[in-house]
């Protein structure tokens, strides 16, 4: 039989105390996130990464991904490929506020890449809206969970990028939050 130990009465309430005064620290919003999963604050929203991921056109699913794309964004170079990156933004606010529509990814060699346009149709498409205040009565999220982006496995909304295969050697790659008041973008550090 294992025999438990037990933490002194005194030793544990200060482990809670300093545990308690680390978490009370205000450093500000988090700006910059390591981690795909991370939470950004840019502007009056918070934005995450879902996940991101290259695309295979000749893979079903993935081809979903790519309807609406307009026939001249839609030929791909022999060092070209797509990449998705699925994005989900919050209003935490009691204000509603307009999700961005400027997002970039960045690499290493500050090359720049900018989202490829989609028709409405495509149900996975990012498409910036009013986002409604947390104590609203609309969703204080994008994408909307009853929609087919937000009620899926992923719950984003997709933005497509059409990027060199040299871009998996340049990292580290991130993500760029331009916030819709303008600024410094936030970003996020994707995982490729």
């Amino acid at each position: 039989m294992k025999r438990l130990l037990r933490t002194p009465p005194l030793v544990g309430a200060l482990l809670a105390a300093l545990t308690l005064s680390a978490c009370g620290s205000d450093h500000g919003p988090i700006t910059r996130g390591e981690l795909e999963a991370v939470n950004v604050q840019a502007g009056n929203l918070v934005y995450q990464v879902q996940i991101s991921r290259q695309l295979n056109p000749a893979a079903v699913d993935d081809s979903e991904y790519l309807e609406g794309v307009a026939p001249a964004e839609a030929t791909l170079r022999s060092d070209e490929t797509w990449f998705g990156v699925w994005v989900r933004a919050e209003n935490t606010t009691d204000q509603p506020h307009r999700a961005t529509s400027e997002f970039a990814i960045r690499d290493a060699f500050d090359n720049e890449y900018e989202p490829v346009e989609i028709a409405d149709s495509n149900p996975f498409k990012y498409a910036p809206r009013v986002v409604e205040q947390a104590s609203g009565n609309g969703q204080p999220v994008l994408p909307d969970p009853i929609s087919a982006a937000g009620s899926g496995p992923i719950q984003g909304s997709m933005l497509l990028f059409k990027v060199p295969y040299s871009m998996y050697e340049a990292s580290p790659v991130e993500l760029e939050i331009t916030p819709t008041e303008g600024g410094e973008p936030s970003t996020v550090l994707l995982d490729l």
